[in-house]
């Protein structure tokens, strides 16, 4: 098979340092790798990296949306609103048990995530 999956989710930030110690609070993880022009944090072998922009913005595009899972969604959602996300779809159940959120992190981004029961590496 020529692709292996995703490897890495990659958010561009106009901080980098606060968007590092945002992030470490957020997903609950230090990062394991921090350099000045890439941070990457390992999310149970799920590679998640910030790069800083060069024209920073909140206004970016929704076109793309990488999907973190939890266990549960509607404690994980208002963890990050608790950190100063912002709300930008609330835990809708889409069929099944399946179930997803999306909030935007303090720099626009957004962040999916998702509760798949079904789902198995």
């Amino acid at each position: 098979m020529a692709i292996l999956g995703l490897r890495t989710a990659i958010y561009k930030v106009g901080d980098i340092k606060k968007a590092t110690a945002w992030y470490a609070k957020a997903f609950e993880i230090a990062p394991y790798f921090e350099e000045e022009g890439y941070v990457g944090f390992n999310v149970a072998g799920y590679e998640l990296g910030l790069q800083p922009e060069p024209n920073p913005t909140t206004d970016k595009t929704e076109n793309v949306i990488n999907y973190w899972g939890v266990d549960d969604i509607a404690g994980r959602y208002q963890h990050f609103l608790d950190l100063g996300a912002t709300p930008h779809e609330p835990p809708t159940n889409v069929g099944g048990a399946l179930e997803v959120a999306t909030v935007k992190d303090p720099w626009g981004n957004i962040i999916g995530l998702i509760y798949n029961p079904d789902f198995k590496l």
